[in-house]
């Protein structure tokens, strides 16, 4: 048998959640987060918004989009609207704010940074 959590007043809740007294059991909430700005690269997209995410980019880009107030993509590769298969698109349009066309981004992450060792 477990005993109930009674001292709320020495608690310090952690930044965005609250600990809540419930009966006799402790309950915690946590607030979502809302990002200002939301920073994404996509692989193809049109001038409307619609989006699609190449290999990994898949899986969180279109979460990272949809958490912010203002979203800003940067495209690959930039089609007419209505080349994207309406089956293919990752993220529709609505939750692009701004497309700024990138044809050859540079990944600086990508470099090699091996030096030679000296014989």
């Amino acid at each position: 048998m477990s005993v109930p959590f009674t001292d709320w007043e020495s608690m310090i809740p952690a930044m965005g959640s609250g600990a809540r007294p419930s009966s006799a059991r402790s309950c915690r909430r946590t607030i979502g987060r809302i990002f200002c700005c939301s920073l994404v690269a996509a692989s193809v997209g049109d001038r409307h918004g619609n989006l699609v995410f190449d290999k990994t980019t898949a899986n969180f880009n279109p979460l990272c989009a949809m958490a912010g107030t203002v979203t800003v993509v940067e495209v690959a590769e930039l089609v007419e609207p209505g080349e994207i298969d309406p089956q293919q698109v990752h993220l529709p349009g609505v939750f692009v704010h701004y497309v700024v066309h990138a044809p050859d981004p540079e990944k600086r992450i990508e470099k090699r940074t091996v030096t030679e060792v000296p014989a």
